[in-house]
């Protein structure tokens, strides 16, 4: 897929919904995985405040950099959806992969109702399932993002 250029947080964060709203209509028979990657400030989290609105995320989205995850209850805007959770991951801190093991993400990555979105993936990519969603974001001036999806 081409990549796509934002020009503010707020073109990043409706990149984000229009992407939940395509991708929650899969039927899969595990979780939605999302695996995030870029440097520091490059809209990850800006973007999951976009999928995350649309998934009827009532709580304040922060990156879970010093608790690691955070678990919220879905209550989509989407017809049909099957998804109940989403898990939004932060993997900076992270020693090894192993480290996202003992959190328990086997059990999250194969339940169908679960959404996972995981920032700095790429630190973990041993244990991120071949079939998860990559996005790539890259500074492209002041505000613009280079954002390529995989």
């Amino acid at each position: 897929m081409p990549s796509i250029i934002t020009e503010n947080p707020k073109e990043t964060k409706k990149l984000g919904t229009d992407l939940a709203e395509k991708f929650t209509k899969k039927k899969l028979k595990k979780a939605l995985i999302v695996a995030l990657e870029g440097e520091l400030g490059s809209g990850k989290t800006t973007f999951i405040k976009g999928f995350s609105k649309v998934l009827g995320v009532r709580e304040k989205i922060l990156s879970p950099t010093f608790v690691l995850i955070h678990k919220h209850r879905i209550k989509p805007k989407i017809q049909n959806s099957k998804f109940k959770i989403l898990y939004h991951v932060d993997a900076y801190r992270l020693k090894s992969e192993k480290d996202l093991l003992k959190l328990g993400v086997k059990e999250i990555f194969a339940d169908p109702q679960n959404i996972v979105l995981i920032e700095w993936a790429d630190r973990v990519k041993k244990v991120i399932p071949k079939n998860a969603v990559w996005i790539q974001f890259k500074h492209s001036g002041k505000n613009n993002r280079k954002i390529t999806i995989k």
